[in-house]
């Protein structure tokens, strides 16, 4: 299987191939949003444990999938400073978010409305929920179009395999979040149909962010660490700033770690295992 998607893969456009990769990850989170077709209310304890996951996949990606190949490349391409653009790319990533935090109005899945982040607005509720959960799905979207883009370019430590691994898992984490973002609206009275839609339109984001990420990379090569940095350093800032407190704030805070230990190993298990 993995041998069929590779050769897909490698003959078509990167930029087509990144596209493609995150049109999937959007649709499995269009398939977790569905769920609010046939149930209206959501076990917290399984809530958590589902974000716990994401957070996992989160961080477990971070690492084996974007920084392990950012600091491979850097030896290669800067090889007197090995270290310097995982290190520059992930802090930039983790300010662009902080800035992102900062300036657009959101809501975490699991506060109270007066709990809004951002400039003051009066954007409904359920605007602000999704915009969170679009905050949190731009890095990834933009680490698998990196990922694509730099194997396409042939640099050492990209391979197709490992951008088709990191979709892959991202694909996994989103079915619960598109769970996760749907039932709240669910439960607190939007119909089946609203609530799906809100769901799936959280994700949108990462074929735009896949696609920018591809271009950018594939045009501009020496950003290549750098930009597999900046885009852990971006899904890290999300899992600490926003998906760990969610699941810290009832008494489900030990299955959130279970889901946590069992997202990072599927990560890791999918990216040693088949990378």
């Amino acid at each position: 299987m993995m041998d069929a998607l590779v050769s897909f893969f490698e003959e078509i456009d990167p930029v087509l191939a990144a596209l493609i990769a995150t049109t999937f990850t959007w649709l499995v989170t269009a398939a977790g949003a569905s769920l609010a077709f046939f149930f209206k209310t959501l076990n917290r304890g399984a809530l958590d444990a589902m974000l716990g996951f994401t957070g996992g996949v989160m961080v477990a990606a971070s690492f084996w999938s974007l920084l392990s190949p950012a600091i491979e490349m850097s030896e290669t391409m800067y090889p007197s400073m090995p270290w310097f653009p995982a290190a520059v790319g992930f802090l930039l990533g983790a300010l662009f978010l902080f800035g992102l935090d900062r300036k657009l109005p959101h809501l975490h899945i699991n506060f109270g409305e007066q709990e809004a982040e951002g400039v003051k607005t009066q954007l409904h509720k359920t605007t602000l929920l999704v915009l969170a959960i679009t905050l949190h799905n731009i890095p990834e979207g933009l680490a698998v179009g990196v990922l694509f883009g730099a194997a396409a370019s042939g640099i050492d430590g990209a391979t197709i395999e490992g951008a088709i691994i990191l979709a892959i898992g991202i694909g996994i984490q989103n079915f619960p979040e598109g769970f996760a973002v749907a039932m709240p609206l669910r439960r607190a009275g939007a119909n089946r149909w609203k609530s799906f839609n809100y769901g799936q339109l959280s994700a949108i984001v990462e074929p735009i962010a896949g696609v920018i990420g591809a271009v950018a990379v594939i045009y501009m090569q020496p950003i290549l660490p750098f930009a597999l940095a900046f885009a852990a350093g971006a899904m890290i800032y999300v899992v600490v700033e926003e998906v760990i407190p969610e699941t810290q704030r009832d008494k489900f805070t030990d299955i959130a770690v279970l889901g946590f230990i069992g997202g990072f190993l599927v990560m890791m298990i999918l990216d040693v295992g088949l990378g």
